[in-house]
Protein backbone atom coordinates (compact mmCIF):
# COMPACT_ATOMS: atom_id res chain seq x y z
CA UNK A 1 0.00 0.00 0.00
CA UNK A 2 1.04 3.57 -0.93
CA UNK A 3 0.04 6.46 0.87
CA UNK A 4 -0.02 9.53 -1.27
CA UNK A 5 -0.29 12.81 0.53
CA UNK A 6 -1.51 15.72 -0.91
CA UNK A 7 1.58 18.48 -2.19
CA UNK A 8 0.30 21.04 0.62
CA UNK A 9 0.50 18.53 3.15
CA UNK A 10 2.46 19.80 6.50
CA UNK A 11 5.12 17.29 8.29
CA UNK A 12 2.70 17.27 11.22
CA UNK A 13 0.66 15.64 9.06
CA UNK A 14 3.12 13.41 7.37
CA UNK A 15 4.26 12.37 11.08
CA UNK A 16 0.46 11.81 12.28
CA UNK A 17 -0.20 9.34 8.87
CA UNK A 18 3.30 7.39 10.33
CA UNK A 19 2.23 7.03 13.39
CA UNK A 20 -1.46 5.59 12.86
CA UNK A 21 0.53 3.28 10.70
CA UNK A 22 2.45 2.08 13.25
CA UNK A 23 -0.04 1.87 15.54
CA UNK A 24 -1.78 -0.78 12.80
CA UNK A 25 1.43 -3.15 13.48
CA UNK A 26 2.44 -2.48 10.29
CA UNK A 27 5.94 -0.48 9.14
CA UNK A 28 5.80 3.07 7.34
CA UNK A 29 8.39 4.41 5.02
CA UNK A 30 8.27 7.85 4.14
CA UNK A 31 9.35 9.20 0.48
CA UNK A 32 9.60 12.25 -0.10
CA UNK A 33 9.20 13.34 -3.85
CA UNK A 34 9.64 16.53 -6.09
CA UNK A 35 5.88 17.41 -5.24
CA UNK A 36 4.81 15.72 -2.49
CA UNK A 37 5.39 12.72 -0.41
CA UNK A 38 4.28 9.25 -0.51
CA UNK A 39 4.54 7.01 3.00
CA UNK A 40 4.35 3.36 1.83
CA UNK A 41 3.48 0.66 4.19
CA UNK A 42 4.68 -3.00 4.62
CA UNK A 43 3.36 -5.48 6.72
CA UNK A 44 0.46 -7.42 7.19
CA UNK A 45 -1.95 -6.13 4.43
CA UNK A 46 -4.96 -7.62 6.10
CA UNK A 47 -4.25 -5.45 9.44
CA UNK A 48 -4.16 -1.92 7.26
CA UNK A 49 -7.35 0.14 8.31
CA UNK A 50 -7.49 1.90 3.98
CA UNK A 51 -10.42 4.10 5.85
CA UNK A 52 -8.72 5.52 8.31
CA UNK A 53 -5.65 6.51 6.64
CA UNK A 54 -8.05 8.27 3.79
CA UNK A 55 -9.31 10.34 6.76
CA UNK A 56 -6.31 11.98 7.92
CA UNK A 57 -5.90 15.41 6.62
CA UNK A 58 -3.44 15.91 4.20
CA UNK A 59 -3.87 12.61 2.83
CA UNK A 60 -4.94 12.45 -0.91
CA UNK A 61 -5.46 8.81 -1.88
CA UNK A 62 -4.04 5.37 -1.13
CA UNK A 63 -2.85 3.34 -3.94
CA UNK A 64 -2.35 -0.44 -3.80
CA UNK A 65 1.03 -1.40 -4.90
CA UNK A 66 0.15 -5.11 -6.70
CA UNK A 67 3.83 -6.93 -6.83
CA UNK A 68 5.36 -8.60 -4.17
CA UNK A 69 8.15 -6.94 -3.74
CA UNK A 70 6.87 -3.11 -2.40
CA UNK A 71 9.81 -0.84 -1.71
CA UNK A 72 11.58 -2.00 -4.68
CA UNK A 73 8.89 -1.28 -6.88
CA UNK A 74 8.72 1.81 -9.28
CA UNK A 75 4.74 2.01 -7.89
CA UNK A 76 6.13 2.77 -4.73
CA UNK A 77 8.62 5.28 -5.78
CA UNK A 78 8.53 6.08 -9.51
CA UNK A 79 11.84 8.54 -9.21
CA UNK A 80 14.99 6.59 -10.18
CA UNK A 81 17.31 6.22 -7.05
CA UNK A 82 20.43 7.70 -7.02
CA UNK A 83 23.65 6.34 -4.80
CA UNK A 84 26.00 9.11 -3.92
CA UNK A 85 29.74 8.64 -3.17
CA UNK A 86 31.33 12.07 -3.69
CA UNK A 87 33.20 12.11 -6.12
CA UNK A 88 30.84 9.62 -8.00
CA UNK A 89 27.44 8.39 -7.92
CA UNK A 90 25.25 5.12 -9.20
CA UNK A 91 21.87 5.71 -11.07
CA UNK A 92 20.05 8.48 -12.24
CA UNK A 93 21.47 9.00 -16.25
CA UNK A 94 24.92 8.64 -15.38
CA UNK A 95 27.11 5.40 -16.18
CA UNK A 96 29.66 4.57 -13.61
CA UNK A 97 32.77 2.14 -13.66
CA UNK A 98 33.52 0.27 -11.59
CA UNK A 99 37.39 -1.67 -11.67
CA UNK A 100 39.96 -4.08 -9.68
CA UNK A 101 41.52 -7.22 -9.60
CA UNK A 102 38.96 -10.70 -8.76
CA UNK A 103 41.09 -10.53 -5.14
CA UNK A 104 43.34 -8.90 -2.75
CA UNK A 105 46.32 -10.57 -3.99
CA UNK A 106 49.57 -8.11 -2.04
CA UNK A 107 49.29 -4.72 -0.44
CA UNK A 108 51.68 -3.79 -3.66
CA UNK A 109 49.35 -5.32 -6.16
CA UNK A 110 46.54 -2.85 -5.15
CA UNK A 111 48.01 0.11 -4.23
CA UNK A 112 49.07 -0.08 -8.50
CA UNK A 113 45.70 -0.78 -9.16
CA UNK A 114 44.05 2.25 -7.09
CA UNK A 115 46.93 4.66 -8.25
CA UNK A 116 45.91 3.12 -12.34
CA UNK A 117 42.42 3.81 -11.60
CA UNK A 118 42.56 6.90 -9.97
CA UNK A 119 45.02 8.08 -12.98
CA UNK A 120 42.12 7.25 -15.28
CA UNK A 121 39.39 8.97 -13.39
CA UNK A 122 37.80 5.53 -11.89
CA UNK A 123 36.79 6.22 -8.74
CA UNK A 124 35.81 3.25 -7.60
CA UNK A 125 37.81 -0.23 -6.70
CA UNK A 126 36.79 -3.79 -6.77
CA UNK A 127 38.83 -6.77 -4.89
CA UNK A 128 37.63 -9.59 -2.58
CA UNK A 129 39.08 -10.29 0.17
CA UNK A 130 36.44 -12.80 0.90
CA UNK A 131 36.76 -14.87 -1.95
CA UNK A 132 33.81 -18.03 -2.25
CA UNK A 133 35.69 -20.63 -4.41
CA UNK A 134 33.82 -23.50 -6.07
CA UNK A 135 36.86 -25.76 -5.36
CA UNK A 136 38.10 -25.48 -1.26
CA UNK A 137 41.55 -25.48 -2.78
CA UNK A 138 41.58 -22.22 -5.01
CA UNK A 139 42.85 -19.23 -3.54
CA UNK A 140 40.40 -18.01 -1.00
CA UNK A 141 41.20 -14.15 -0.44
CA UNK A 142 43.48 -13.00 2.55
CA UNK A 143 40.16 -12.08 4.91
CA UNK A 144 41.04 -9.69 7.37
CA UNK A 145 44.84 -8.76 5.86
CA UNK A 146 43.46 -7.76 2.62
CA UNK A 147 40.37 -5.44 4.56
CA UNK A 148 43.81 -3.60 5.87
CA UNK A 149 44.99 -3.13 2.44
CA UNK A 150 42.06 -2.03 0.73
CA UNK A 151 41.87 0.34 4.11
CA UNK A 152 45.21 1.80 3.16
CA UNK A 153 44.19 2.07 -0.76
CA UNK A 154 41.51 3.83 -0.05
CA UNK A 155 43.39 6.30 2.46
CA UNK A 156 45.98 7.07 0.43
CA UNK A 157 44.34 7.55 -3.58
CA UNK A 158 40.93 8.56 -1.81
CA UNK A 159 39.34 5.89 -4.01
CA UNK A 160 36.46 4.07 -2.85
CA UNK A 161 36.36 0.32 -1.97
CA UNK A 162 34.26 -2.27 -3.12
CA UNK A 163 34.28 -6.16 -1.46
CA UNK A 164 32.67 -8.57 -1.16
CA UNK A 165 30.98 -9.84 2.28
CA UNK A 166 30.12 -13.40 3.08
CA UNK A 167 28.68 -13.96 6.25
CA UNK A 168 26.85 -11.83 8.88
CA UNK A 169 29.62 -11.36 11.32
CA UNK A 170 32.54 -9.84 8.70
CA UNK A 171 29.83 -6.95 8.25
CA UNK A 172 31.40 -5.07 10.42
CA UNK A 173 34.70 -5.36 9.38
CA UNK A 174 34.29 -5.36 5.95
CA UNK A 175 32.17 -1.88 6.97
CA UNK A 176 35.36 -0.32 8.17
CA UNK A 177 37.43 -0.95 4.97
CA UNK A 178 34.74 -0.41 2.22
CA UNK A 179 32.08 1.82 0.91
CA UNK A 180 30.14 -0.59 -0.78
CA UNK A 181 29.47 -3.84 0.28
CA UNK A 182 28.73 -6.60 -2.25
CA UNK A 183 26.78 -9.53 -1.99
CA UNK A 184 27.89 -12.21 -4.32
CA UNK A 185 25.39 -14.67 -6.66
CA UNK A 186 25.92 -17.16 -4.44
CA UNK A 187 24.35 -15.42 -0.97
CA UNK A 188 21.70 -13.42 -3.14
CA UNK A 189 19.54 -15.62 -0.73
CA UNK A 190 21.15 -16.18 2.22
CA UNK A 191 18.55 -13.67 4.19
CA UNK A 192 20.66 -13.71 7.39
CA UNK A 193 23.15 -12.33 5.51
CA UNK A 194 20.59 -9.63 4.02
CA UNK A 195 18.90 -9.12 7.05
CA UNK A 196 21.85 -7.50 8.67
CA UNK A 197 23.38 -5.70 5.62
CA UNK A 198 19.46 -4.24 5.96
CA UNK A 199 20.67 -2.64 9.04
CA UNK A 200 24.15 -1.43 7.60
CA UNK A 201 24.42 2.43 5.89
CA UNK A 202 26.40 1.21 3.35
CA UNK A 203 25.28 0.79 -0.09
CA UNK A 204 25.03 -2.88 -0.76
CA UNK A 205 25.40 -4.06 -4.22
CA UNK A 206 23.14 -6.95 -4.86
CA UNK A 207 24.38 -9.79 -7.84
CA UNK A 208 22.16 -11.56 -9.58
CA UNK A 209 21.89 -15.24 -7.97
CA UNK A 210 23.09 -17.89 -11.11
CA UNK A 211 20.09 -19.56 -11.22
CA UNK A 212 17.25 -16.52 -10.29
CA UNK A 213 14.54 -15.21 -11.61
CA UNK A 214 14.09 -11.61 -12.03
CA UNK A 215 11.23 -11.74 -9.18
CA UNK A 216 13.43 -13.77 -6.92
CA UNK A 217 16.18 -11.06 -7.40
CA UNK A 218 13.97 -8.20 -6.68
CA UNK A 219 12.59 -9.59 -3.65
CA UNK A 220 15.72 -10.33 -2.28
CA UNK A 221 16.80 -6.42 -2.72
CA UNK A 222 13.23 -6.29 -1.08
CA UNK A 223 14.97 -7.86 2.15
CA UNK A 224 17.64 -5.17 2.24
CA UNK A 225 15.10 -2.50 1.95
CA UNK A 226 12.40 -3.63 4.08
CA UNK A 227 15.13 -3.62 7.11
CA UNK A 228 16.10 0.11 6.46
CA UNK A 229 18.54 0.29 3.62
CA UNK A 230 17.43 2.37 0.68
CA UNK A 231 21.05 2.41 -1.24
CA UNK A 232 20.80 -1.02 -3.04
CA UNK A 233 22.54 -1.45 -6.55
CA UNK A 234 21.73 -4.19 -8.56
CA UNK A 235 23.89 -6.41 -10.55
CA UNK A 236 23.72 -9.42 -13.49
CA UNK A 237 26.76 -10.41 -13.32
CA UNK A 238 25.15 -14.01 -15.89
CA UNK A 239 22.95 -16.81 -14.90
CA UNK A 240 23.55 -20.33 -15.56
CA UNK A 241 22.00 -21.89 -18.37
CA UNK A 242 22.73 -24.79 -21.33
CA UNK A 243 25.65 -22.63 -23.36
CA UNK A 244 29.41 -23.57 -23.20
CA UNK A 245 30.57 -21.05 -25.47
CA UNK A 246 31.13 -18.85 -22.21
CA UNK A 247 31.35 -19.42 -18.29
CA UNK A 248 27.85 -18.07 -17.57
CA UNK A 249 25.16 -16.69 -20.14
CA UNK A 250 25.13 -12.49 -19.60
CA UNK A 251 21.12 -11.80 -19.27
CA UNK A 252 21.20 -8.13 -20.91
CA UNK A 253 17.51 -8.65 -21.63
CA UNK A 254 16.88 -8.26 -18.17
CA UNK A 255 17.97 -4.28 -17.77
CA UNK A 256 14.58 -2.84 -19.79
CA UNK A 257 12.13 -5.00 -17.23
CA UNK A 258 14.61 -4.02 -14.39
CA UNK A 259 14.06 -0.37 -15.46
CA UNK A 260 10.39 -0.92 -15.90
CA UNK A 261 9.38 -2.68 -12.74
CA UNK A 262 12.34 -0.92 -10.27
CA UNK A 263 13.97 2.34 -9.31
CA UNK A 264 16.80 0.72 -8.37
CA UNK A 265 20.30 1.06 -10.35
CA UNK A 266 21.57 -1.45 -12.26
CA UNK A 267 24.56 -2.47 -13.28
CA UNK A 268 26.33 -5.44 -15.56
CA UNK A 269 29.73 -7.46 -14.88
CA UNK A 270 30.86 -8.77 -18.16
CA UNK A 271 33.78 -10.39 -16.46
CA UNK A 272 31.63 -13.12 -14.79
CA UNK A 273 28.80 -12.73 -17.40
CA UNK A 274 31.23 -13.93 -20.21
CA UNK A 275 34.51 -15.63 -18.48
CA UNK A 276 36.63 -14.49 -21.27
CA UNK A 277 38.58 -11.81 -21.60
CA UNK A 278 38.40 -11.19 -25.35
CA UNK A 279 34.42 -11.03 -24.64
CA UNK A 280 34.20 -8.28 -22.09
CA UNK A 281 34.39 -5.48 -24.26
CA UNK A 282 31.22 -5.79 -26.30
CA UNK A 283 29.23 -7.17 -23.70
CA UNK A 284 30.57 -3.81 -22.03
CA UNK A 285 29.44 -1.98 -24.86
CA UNK A 286 25.96 -3.73 -25.03
CA UNK A 287 25.46 -3.38 -21.09
CA UNK A 288 25.98 0.98 -21.89
CA UNK A 289 23.51 0.22 -25.22
CA UNK A 290 20.96 -1.78 -23.06
CA UNK A 291 20.68 1.15 -20.51
CA UNK A 292 22.82 -0.41 -17.62
CA UNK A 293 23.77 2.90 -15.15
CA UNK A 294 27.23 1.04 -14.90
CA UNK A 295 29.96 -1.53 -15.26
CA UNK A 296 31.96 -3.76 -12.82
CA UNK A 297 35.53 -5.01 -14.76
CA UNK A 298 38.07 -7.12 -13.74
CA UNK A 299 41.28 -5.14 -14.44
CA UNK A 300 44.78 -6.51 -13.60
CA UNK A 301 48.19 -5.10 -14.39
CA UNK A 302 49.33 -9.28 -15.08
CA UNK A 303 45.77 -11.08 -15.67
CA UNK A 304 47.95 -14.14 -16.67
CA UNK A 305 49.55 -14.57 -13.26
CA UNK A 306 46.30 -13.42 -11.05
CA UNK A 307 45.70 -15.30 -8.32
CA UNK A 308 42.06 -15.76 -9.19
CA UNK A 309 39.96 -15.30 -12.59
CA UNK A 310 42.66 -14.35 -15.00
CA UNK A 311 40.97 -15.46 -17.98
CA UNK A 312 38.00 -13.10 -17.77
CA UNK A 313 40.63 -10.38 -16.89
CA UNK A 314 41.75 -7.54 -18.45
CA UNK A 315 44.88 -5.56 -18.40
CA UNK A 316 45.63 -1.74 -18.24
CA UNK A 317 46.25 -1.47 -21.94
CA UNK A 318 42.72 -3.35 -22.91
CA UNK A 319 40.73 -1.78 -20.03
CA UNK A 320 42.03 2.63 -21.57
CA UNK A 321 40.79 1.00 -24.92
CA UNK A 322 37.70 0.08 -23.57
CA UNK A 323 36.97 2.96 -22.06
CA UNK A 324 37.59 5.40 -25.26
CA UNK A 325 35.20 3.28 -26.44
CA UNK A 326 32.63 3.58 -24.08
CA UNK A 327 33.32 7.23 -24.17
CA UNK A 328 32.24 7.10 -27.95
CA UNK A 329 29.33 5.37 -27.71
CA UNK A 330 27.91 7.60 -24.81
CA UNK A 331 27.86 10.68 -26.16
CA UNK A 332 25.10 9.89 -29.07
CA UNK A 333 23.27 8.16 -25.82
CA UNK A 334 23.57 11.43 -24.01
CA UNK A 335 25.18 9.30 -20.91
CA UNK A 336 27.90 10.50 -19.11
CA UNK A 337 31.05 8.35 -17.93
CA UNK A 338 31.31 8.44 -14.05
Amino acid sequence: MLVVMQHQASEEQIAGVVRAIREMGLDAHPMPGATRTAIGVTGNAEAIDATRLESFPGVLELVRVTKPYKLVSREMQPDDTLIELPPTCIGAGTFTIIAGPCSVESEENIMEVARELTRRGVHLLRAGAFKPRTSPYSFQGMEQAGLDILAKAREETGIRIVTEVMDAEHVSAVEDAADILQVGTRNMQNYSLLKRLARSRHPVLLKRGMSATLDEWLMAAEYLMAGGNRKVILCERGVRTFADHTRNTLDLSVIPPVKQLSHLPIIVDPSHGTGRRDYVPAMALAGLAAGADGLMIEVHPDPQNALSDGAQTIDFEQFDRLMESLRQLAEPLGREIN
